[in-house]
């Protein structure tokens, strides 16, 4: 082994990673694209679905977003009609993300997206869910989240 080995793309974690996330995303695409969303679009919605209102710095961390780049997604989505922003009340530096009815209604036609990435993938259960953990232990152990 010398001293470059570590430079070698397939000594490297992050390369499958990356691109093995890249694939995944772009099978949602053809899903997507049918009820005009991006994919940042539907984890936002996925979010929204479950909090139905959020302020922008926690729907950051859920995401592991940063602020500029969901603030035009939100943006988009808002002239869509599918979510609202508004200031707190209680705080004005705090704005908040809340769904729509339209938004709501989203739901219903993205239902059936999961099963249909899921068929692309060829994992069994049992490897999809500790494919599942382990990339949340990555995730959860960064130490700049």
């Amino acid at each position: 082994m010398d001293q470059y080995d570590s430079l070698r793309l397939e000594n490297q974690l992050c390369f499958p990673l990356y691109a093995a996330a890249r694939e995944v995303i772009k099978q949602y695409h053809p899903f997507l694209d049918r009820i005009d969303l991006t994919y940042t679009q539907y984890i936002v919605l996925m979010v929204m679905w479950s909090e139905k209102k959020i302020s922008i710095r926690d729907l950051c961390k859920k995401l592991y977003l940063d602020s500029g780049t969901l603030t035009p997604v939100l943006k988009s989505m808002e002239a869509k009609g599918i979510v609202s922003r508004y200031r707190s009340p209680e705080d004005e530096r705090v704005v908040i993300v809340e769904l729509t009815e339209a938004g709501l209604a989203l739901r219903e036609k993205a239902v059936e997206v999961p099963p249909q990435v899921g068929a692309c993938i060829r994992l069994e259960p049992g490897e999809a869910m500790e494919l599942y953990r382990l990339l949340y232990k990555v995730l959860n152990g960064m130490e700049n989240k």
